[in-house]
């Protein structure tokens, strides 16, 4: 299956429209079922002693639901931690603030392009970014900018993205049957067109030999790529 990216129709809709909250409500249920918090919180884990690190970024952070699910698997092992949600929507509600505070865990939630957040120099080298369900909404030469500017500010990076072959390709075509709304029916199945396969995140990220590069399948229907600097 060739990879095709096409506009999402959750991003061209006001934050407040009730299809959009709809939507963010069956991606937190969608998250749930393909289990990405799990995943990248046990990447992390497994890379913890490499990162070392004491603050975590999301890039294309959305309502920050998923890395607040990432936070509460983390905190047993990172009892304090500052957490940066970096989204070009503001959507993160109190009750996901709320509740990272409960964590002891500072949240701050920046309002900006992704691209332009990198380039400004504010993230910290010793950080961890993550990127759940968000590079696929980059052509190539895009992400390969993105990847080259997060490579220069982090010593691990962890993304979770829908894999592109013919099984989540299929189930794609059924949310409906969980009750999704037609955004999510729509997004689902571009999100997969645009998704990854084989090492492609891999031949994007540079300096290939100053880090440790792991790609692949991971549950049933998700890509998992992790990029850690080599000591």
């Amino acid at each position: 299956m060739k990879r095709i990216v096409e506009p999402e129709l959750l991003d061209e809709l006001p934050p407040d429209d009730p299809r959009a909250v709809r939507s963010r409500k069956d991606l937190q249920r969608v998250n749930r079922l393909m289990r990405h918090a799990e995943i990248i919180a046990q990447q992390l884990l497994n890379t913890e002693a490499n990162a070392n690190c004491g603050r975590l970024v999301e890039l294309g952070a959305g309502d920050g639901t998923l890395l607040l699910s990432v936070a509460q698997r983390l905190s047993p092992h990172r009892p304090r931690a500052d957490v940066i949600l970096v989204d070009q929507q503001s959507l993160v509600g109190k009750e996901t603030r709320d509740a990272f505070h409960a964590l002891d865990w500072e949240l701050e939630v920046v309002k900006a392009d992704v691209f332009d957040w990198l380039r400004s120099g504010t993230s910290d080298r010793h950080e961890a970014i993550v990127a759940n369900l968000f590079l696929h909404h980059f052509s190539d030469k895009q992400l390969s900018e993105l990847l080259r500017r997060a490579a220069a500010n982090t010593k691990l990076f962890v993304a979770c993205e829908p894999r592109r072959t013919l099984l989540p390709w299929t189930v794609s075509h059924l949310l409906g049957l969980i009750g999704c709304n037609a955004v999510t029916r729509h997004d689902a199945v571009i999100s997969v067109r645009a998704g990854f396969t084989g090492n492609e995140l891999s031949t994007l990220w540079p300096d290939e030999a100053k880090w440790k590069l792991s790609e692949g399948a991971t549950g049933l229907f998700s890509h998992l790529f992790a990029a850690s600097r080599n000591e």
